[in-house]
Order: structure tokens, then C-alpha cells, then sequence
């Protein structure tokens, strides 16, 4: 069986080799099935459709492909278009191995495909590419990001290592638009229409527009089969269906966008939606992929089978199974065994099922993980009337406001919201929050600022860069708000002093950002969508957290990884500060760059480890910063955070042991702490540890290791690695800042 046009419906023909099977069977040829012996069986097996991936077959074969097929049987040929897709180009001399943590060129000139550069196809792709890009390729794991965009092409640094290739599958997280169809497809297409091929698959259709061009091409007569395969086609599968024949699920290039364990929710959705429309649904990819090498299929194969033959589909798919696996006609038997078996057996079973739930693909329970953004037009409607201008750490609020790295919290607090923050460690509706988000600005440019109003927020150059949507605006003393958020109001402290030296008029409300503002993205910077993207992609679910304002250090290093062994993790988010802090802190570069050499020299697990940065500044407020920086890494998808004894504390303000009281008098915060006593090195014993573990522990401290590394003595191994300190002090030989001034 299989579609045919009438009209403006389908109707279903049956093929003569299909017996009494009411599913059908679709195979793709390649080498492994070329053979006319290999093609009439498929063909006696009950074969309705014999595909040809126009992705592996070169635009001078496809008509020799066609008359090929059509010579040898009666089973009508579809013609598989590339689509809306980007992939590898050529590697002349063979598939490379990408390092994790290394660099490579995206490049726009072509260039033979090495580890250090290779090219995309279309080669053009390469200039839709913009910092903070996510590019994963094929199915290897392989995830590079974008970290800048120059005249020879994209920079880009590897986070997931692996095998790359010729030609392999390449998906960008952020969503580009492309013509559906490939210069190669409008080529390929013709030639069927000549040779009256009367099916076409669209590959990656993305909305109804692209079934429609399609049609243009191929002959208003001819069967489209769509192919969903992007979440965007999701999302527009009512429209796509209603313009096409058939629609296909190819559950492996979705799972590229989609995280697998929503895979079958998301069949289930697209076979549910496409029945309800009156459309046949298909189903591709991973059906017996055990049989490309092995005799029989496994047990999960043939499980996954029946469970997708019991959600409704209409047919199954094979694809590598006959175009490359050793046992093409073995594998067709079976799948059409398994499709009787179903039919005689379960001919209602995929009646009466309860309804799945809509899918909501980027859903996490309790985080915002979409930036609010707004168009610029939009935005400048709105902030016409009045803009003010921010410093650096209120733009650094406002970034980590709209991307949700602080949700709950989605704006700058109103006094209801500070009340209960400052006394009751929580939200007005109870959600555990710890430290007050607000913004001080001058009472000459506030008193003017009305509630229920939208202001514009600009940098330090004029630009707009975010919208206001002002709930709350009243002058502000700071005084009474010291002692309970910082447990003093001494001004020595860094974070009384700059509470005090702020504006003493307070804006509240939530903050939108522009969409189109050109805002710079520091090195490593990654939103809490795209580090849970990150740790999908590396298949993590157990995420320790660990948050620094230091260099790199041997106790550091013995926190983190002690951490990971006891938690049972499965990697580490290590996310400096890459924002002001007070005079004689590191700069964000030294910081990056200590952790880097640390990945280059293999000092953590292999594979085990994730450098991003939190772009926010420190506060110094102890118990409540240290609550706070694990409510941010729960945002990013950590499900572990690293408390040290004295977590964001500063001088003798804060009891060594008040950041662990605190978080365990909130409970329950959606990330579990990983507590350290203060740890040391035993010079007799050679090993890291407690006092209690070790004995007396040698320490050194913060003060001690800025005078070593300006005076370029070396501090003890034991402390910092040499690899480390010979970087801190090449710079510092070389007149470049390593401390904050």
C-alpha cells in the first residue's frame, strides 16, 4: 500500500508483493540493495516504496538510480530531497578526530577538512553563523559553539570531541532559515518528473510554504511525503499535514533537536496530530539498526516496533538497514513478520489509547529557559518617553533577569518582594529567594518614572539594550536594609559600600531585552538554556555545580573532584564570575585561562568537565550569596552545588559556618548542597583533606598569593599548579592586569 493523489485527498493502492499486510513497508536503496536479485525480493516481501536518499547520492547517479530500480521492479521509487539541512563537507583525506576543548575554523574558503578546518555545506551557512552558536554534528556527540565570526569564517571551540566526517549531518541549535529545497534537489526532482517518479519525500519541512514549493517543482500531481524532523516542524505540523500526503517521522535527525527521552512523546504527538487530519504517518530510523551487522534484532528493537505499529503508524522505514546493512532482505522479512504478527494479533491495539498531553519541548518545571525578548521596533515604541542609563552590574542584572538565570525572579523587585527576601528568605509566594535584585538610580531621573510606564535601560554608550516594564517606582534609603541583608552595616564592607554609593530612588518591574541589540557576549558565557542544551547533549542528568572568583587552585581542584566522586555525578559546570569585584580579586581572562590550561593538561576526567562563566558581579553577602549562586546553577541544570566553609564570605563578616546553617534551615531548594570543611594540604602526609582527616593543614592565603605571584615568586605546588602560575606571571611580566584595581 501506498499514497497516490486524488484530488485533494489520498487514497491508499495496494502493491502485488504486499500480501495481506495493511502497513506498509518503505526501503531505502544503497549499496547493500542495488542487486535486481536483492530488489525483486525486497519487492516480494511487500516493498511499497523504494527510497533514494538524494543525501548520499550524487546529482550525475540519480537518474541511472531510477532506471535501475524501475528495470528490475514495479515498486514505485521516491526521491528523498536533502532539504533545509546543513552538513560536514569533504575531509580529503578521511574522517578527523575533534579534541575536546580545542578550537577549530568553521571556514568560508574551502579548504581539504582537517581537525584545525573544515568546511559546511552549503558552503554559504558559514556566514549565518553568530557568537554563542551551538553546532553539533552527525551522531557522535560532537558539539562545537561559536565564539567569534571573522572575514576566513567562524571560530568555534570544541565542548563534545568525537569522530567528524564527509558530509555528515549538522544541526545549529538556534534556528536558521533556509530554502527547503537544495540546488541539487531542484535538479534531481526534474529528472524524476522526465522518468515519471510520482513520489518525493521533503526533508526537514519546516511549515506549509515548504510543501507548497515542493509541488511547484515536482508536478501538482505528485505524492509529498513530509518529513518531520525540527522542532519548528513540529510546531507547524497541522499546516504541514494538511499540504501533504503523508508525513514521516525521521526520529534521528529530530533527535538532534529534540532530547531523546522526549522522542516518544513526540511520535506519539505527530502520529496523533496526523490522523486526526486524516493523514498516513510513517515512521524511520533505529527500527532494527542492531541488524546493519548482527543476525537478528534485539529485544528493544522489537519492542520499540510493536509500540510505534500500536501508536497508529502506517508504515515503517528502513533506511541503513537495506541501503548499507549486511543483510538487507533478512531484515525486510522480519520487520514485515513483525507487521503480521501486529495485524493478526492486535488489529485494535492502537484504538481507545488515552490522549498524550501537547508537547512543550523546552518546558522545565519552575525555569523560564526562553529569553524574553523584544523586537526593537516594539521596544522603541514603548521606551520613547524616557531612558536611563545603567553601570555595568545593572546591565549584568538585567541580562541575567530575561535569559531566567535568576527565576523565579524575572525583574527588579518591588518592596513586597525585598520585605520577604530580606526577613522570611523567600518570595511573596514562597519560593525559597535569598538575595534582594534591585536597581538604584538617581532621584532626578526616577521621581519622573511612573508605575505601570515602560522605560528604556541603556549601556554606557546610549545604546537601548533592555525595556523596564516598570511595576514599582519610590525613593529608596538603603540604611534600614543593611544589617539584614549583609549582617552589618560597617561600610569596609564591599557590599554595604555599594549599596550606600548607589542612587537613592528604586525602579522595579520586569526586564524585556531587545532582540536586536548588539549586545557583547564574553568568552564562555552561557545561558541556562544552553548549558541544560550542553548537558542533554553529553547525556548528563547529575550536574555538579561550582562556582569561583579565584584563579585555579589545588584545593579548588580537590573540591571539585572530590565532589564529583562522592555525588556519583555524571560532570562539573565550572562557572566563574566574570563580573566587577572588589580591588585585589582576579580579572574574568586569568581566571578562564587557569581553567583552560587545566583542560589542556588533562588534569580532570576526560570529558567530565563543562567551562562556562556566570556574568554577574559578587555581592560579599555570605549565607545569602552562597543560597543564591546554587539557585543560579539549578537554573543552568545543575543538580549539585559546592559549598566551601567561608561560599562568597569577605574578611571576618560572616561565621564559618552560617552558609551551611542557612541552607539547611531553607530545605528543600531544588539542588542538593556538596558541604566542605575548610580544606587544606598535609605537608607529611602529601594529601588534601580536612583538619580532621589530615591534622594540622598548611593554608595559604589570598593576600599571600597576590604578593607571590607580583614579587614572581613561585607559590608551593601543592597550591597552584606551575602550569598555572607561569601563565599568571607571564602576564603579569608582560604589563598586562591580572588583579582588579
Amino acid at each position: 500500500m501506498f499514497v497516490t493523489k486524488s484530488g485533494a485527498s489520498a487514497r491508499f493502492v495496494g502493491n502485488p508483493g504486499a500480501g495481506s499486510m495493511q502497513r506498509e513497508l518503505l526501503c531505502t536503496i544503497g549499496p547493500a540493495s542495488r542487486d535486481p536479485r536483492v530488489l525483486a525480493r525486497l519487492a516480494a516481501l511487500g516493498a511499497s516504496l523504494f527510497r533514494i536518499n538524494l543525501s548520499h547520492t550524487a546529482l550525475e547517479d540519480v537518474a541511472a538510480a531510477i532506471d535501475h530500480i524501475q528495470g528490475a521492479t514495479d515498486v514505485p521509487v521516491c526521491l528523498d530531497t536533502e532539504g533545509a539541512q546543513i552538513r560536514t563537507g569533504r575531509f580529503v583525506h578521511g574522517p578527523v578526530v575533534l579534541k575536546s576543548n580545542s578550537n577549530v575554523q568553521l571556514a568560508r574558503g574551502r579548504v581539504p577538512g582537517d581537525a584545525q578546518a573544515f568546511n559546511l555545506h552549503p558552503i554559504e551557512m558559514v556566514e549565518a553563523l553568530r557568537p554563542g552558536d551551538f553546532v553539533s554534528v552527525d551522531f557522535d556527540s560532537v558539539l562545537l559553539q561559536v565564539v567569534e565570526v571573522r572575514e576566513d569564517g567562524a571560530q568555534a571551540r570544541v565542548l563534545n570531541g568525537g569522530n567528524v566526517g564527509s558530509f555528515k549531518a549538522v544541526t545549529v541549535q538556534r534556528e536558521i532559515d533556509m530554502p527547503p529545497l537544495s540546488a541539487k534537489d531542484l535538479a534531481a526532482l526534474e529528472l524524476g518528473r522526465q522518468r515519471g517518479v510520482r513520489h518525493v519525500a521533503l526533508s526537514f519541512a519546516n511549515r506549509g510554504e515548504d510543501v507548497a514549493a515542493i509541488r511547484a517543482v515536482a508536478g501538482a500531481d505528485v505524492i509529498v511525503i513530509s518529513k518531520i524532523e525540527t522542532r519548528r516542524g513540529i510546531a507547524n505540523l497541522a499546516d504541514i499535514a494538511r499540504l501533504s500526503d503523508a508525513v514521516l517521522i525521521d526520529r534521528g535527525d529530530l533527535s538532534r533537536q529534540v532530547p531523546l527521552e522526549h522522542i516518544p512523546r513526540a511520535q506519539k504527538h505527530i502520529i496523533r496530530t496526523a490522523k486526526r487530519l486524516g493523514r498516513k504517518v510513517y515512521v524511520a530510523t533505529n527500527l532494527l539498526e542492531s541488524m546493519i551487522t548482527a543476525a537478528g534484532p534485539t529485544r528493544a528493537e522489537v519492542n520499540d516496533v510493536y509500540n510505534t505499529l500500536l501508536d497508529g503508524a502506517d508504515g515503517l522505514v528502513l533506511a541503513a538497514e537495506t541501503a548499507i546493512g549486511a543483510r538487507p532482505v533478512r531484515c525486510a522479512d522480519m520487520i514485515v513478520r513483525m507487521i503480521r504478527t501486529f495485524e493478526r494479533h492486535d488489529a485494535n491495539g492502537a484504538a481507545g489509547q488515552a490522549p498524550i498531553p501537547g508537547l512543550d519541548l523546552l518546558a522545565d518545571p519552575g525555569v523560564d529557559l526562553v529569553p524574553r525578548t523584544m523586537p526593537l521596533d516594539d521596544a522603541a515604541e514603548r521606551a520613547v518617553f524616557q531612558r536611563i542609563v545603567l553601570g555595568e552590574t545593572d546591565l549584568l542584572d538585567c541580562e541575567q533577569l530575561a535569559i531566567g538565570t535568576y527565576a523565579p525572579v524575572d525583574g527588579f523587585m518591588d518592596r513586597a518582594a525585598l520585605d520577604t527576601v530580606l526577613h522570611q528568605h523567600c518570595l511573596p509566594d514562597g519560593s525559597p529567594w535569598t538575595l534582594p535584585i534591585v536597581l538604584q538610580v538617581d532621584p532626578a531621573q526616577g521621581r519622573d518614572v511612573a508605575a505601570n510606564s515602560w522605560i528604556g535601560l541603556c549601556d554606557g554608550a546610549g545604546t537601548l539594550a533592555y525595556l523596564l516594564e516598570v511595576s514599582e517606582s519610590e525613593a529608596f534609603d538603603p540604611a534600614p536594609h543593611l544589617v539584614p541583608w549583609f549582617g552589618t552595616d560597617d561600610a569596609r564592607h564591599p557590599g554595604v559600600a555599594r549599596l550606600l554609593s548607589g542612587g537613592r530612588w528604586r525602579l522595579a518591574g520586569r526586564v524585556h531585552r531587545i532582540a536586536t541589540a548588539n549586545r557583547p557576549r564574553p568568552y564562555y558565557q552561557l545561558a541556562p538554556a544552553e548549558s541544560r542544551y550542553i548537558f542533554a547533549q553529553k547525556g548528563w542528568s547529575r550536574v555538579v555545580g561550582f562556582h569561583t572568583r579565584n584563579a585555579a587552585h589545588r584545593v579548588h581542584e580537590y573540591l571539585q573532584l572530590r565532589a564529583l566522586e562522592t555525588t556519583g555525578a555524571d560532570g562539573l559546570y565550572i562557572s566563574p564570575v566574570l563580573g566587577p569585584k572588589k580591588p585585589g580579586d582576579f580579572l574574568p581572562g586569568p581566571i578562564m585561562r587557569s581553567y583552560e590550561l587545566l583542560l589542556d593538561f588533562g588534569v580532570y576526567p576526560r570529558e567530565q568537565v563543562v567551562l562556562g562563566s556566570f556574568a554577574t558581579y559578587s555581592r560579599y553577602a555570605g549565607p545569602r550569596e552562597a543560597v543564591f549562586t546554587a539557585l543560579c546553577r539549578r537554573n543552568m541544570g545543575c543538580t549539585h552545588f559546592i559549598v566551601g566553609r567561608d561560599h562568597t564570605g569577605v574578611g571576618d563578616f560572616y561565621a564559618p559556618e552560617a552558609g551551611r546553617r542557612l541552607f539547611e534551615a531553607l530545605g528543600d531548594l531544588g539542588i542538593e548542597p556538596v558541604f566542605f570543611d575548610e580544606v587544606g594540604y598535609s605537608t607529611d602526609l602529601r594529601r588534601y583533606g580536612t583538619e580532621a582527616e589530615i591534622g594540622r593543614l598548611a593554608t595559604i592565603s589570598g593576600t599571600e598569593v597576590r604578593r607571590c605571584l607580583k614579587e614572581g615568586r613561585r607559590l608551593p605546588d601543592w597550591f597552584m599548579r606551575d602550569v598555572v602560575q607561569d601563565s599568571l606571571q607571564a602576564e603579569i611580566a608582560r604589563g598586562r592586569p591580572v588583579f582588579q584595581e
